[in-house]
């Protein structure tokens, strides 16, 4: 996918984003014998990422880390990466997640949004992206509203973030689907919309990109969630919009799910058999 963006005005963010996913901080080796929690951070463990000043947002293998007691926000997040991904204990890595959120917080002004290029230790530390990702995708279903609330704390901390803004679009979608209140579930899908559009902004097609690659569409999966969504809303000119744009961003890239390929070609047909039928 393509980003077309102001250079000027999202240069810091890119900077950051760069140092941030790209380049994981050199561990610190500062000679010590005794790891003390929360005051040597195991400065003796090459495998211990110190921040740079960004934290590391990877996973660092757990035996590697050799924490015997979490200290701070990324220790905390390394546990519930080891817990959730490792052990498939859901509840402690919520349980973890959420205290490296609480240590690492606008509200208690633990963390800080980075919009300029730091040049040298910041105080307090940049805020994770990574642990409100995993923490909304496990409270999605129990607790969506929460889920939609961290999805746009990563948005605050890195708003070119990909993926994010349909996660909160499938996360409305599936309020609405269980809201038993036509108003209700309306208003949710016309949120769902909106996050859907936000995510499609991001990366646009280019006329370089159409003409390298010969793409008139992409983000297949965002049109067809939009395309479900105007059909739930009986808006048949919007649904066939997006099921040819679809169509057209799946035409060199095939999709995951490739039934729905030909379901969109038969539906766009019905529709244009219906249209013929009325004139």
């Amino acid at each position: 996918m393509t980003k077309q963006v102001s250079r000027i005005a999202f240069l810091p963010l890119f900077v950051v984003g760069a140092l941030a996913q790209s380049s994981p901080p050199a561990p610190l080796v500062t000679p010590s014998s005794t790891y003390v929690p929360g005051v040597t951070f195991q400065t003796t463990n090459p495998n211990y990422f110190m921040p740079n000043p960004f934290y590391f947002e990877g996973r660092v293998d757990w035996n590697l880390l050799k924490i015997t007691q979490p200290a701070n926000p990324w220790d905390y997040m390394q546990r519930g990466l080891h817990e959730q991904d490792e052990l498939g204990d859901t509840a402690g890595a919520i349980a973890d997640y959420q205290m490296a959120v609480s240590m690492n917080n606008l509200a208690n002004n633990t963390c800080q949004l980075v919009t300029v290029v730091p040049t040298g230790p910041i105080n307090p530390p940049p805020c994770i992206f990574t642990v409100r990702l995993r923490l909304a995708g496990l409270l999605r279903d129990s607790d969506p509203t929460q889920a939609i609330s961290l999805y746009q704390d990563v948005l605050n901390i890195d708003p070119l973030h990909l993926g994010v803004n349909a996660a909160i679009g499938e996360v409305y979608t599936t309020m609405a689907e269980a809201a038993t209140d036509p108003a209700t579930a309306q208003n949710l899908y016309q949120q769902a919309i909106t996050a859907y559009q936000a995510e499609l902004a991001l990366s646009p097609v280019t006329p370089l990109q159409t003409q390298v690659t010969g793409d008139t569409a992409n983000n297949a999966h965002v049109h067809w969630s939009l395309a479900e969504i105007y059909a739930k809303l009986g808006q048949s000119a919007n649904e066939m919009s997006e099921l040819n744009l679809y169509l057209q961003a799946t035409k060199w890239h095939s999709d995951t799910y490739v039934w729905h390929i030909q379901l969109a070609k038969k539906r766009l047909a019905a529709a244009d058999r219906a249209r013929r039928s009325t004139h």
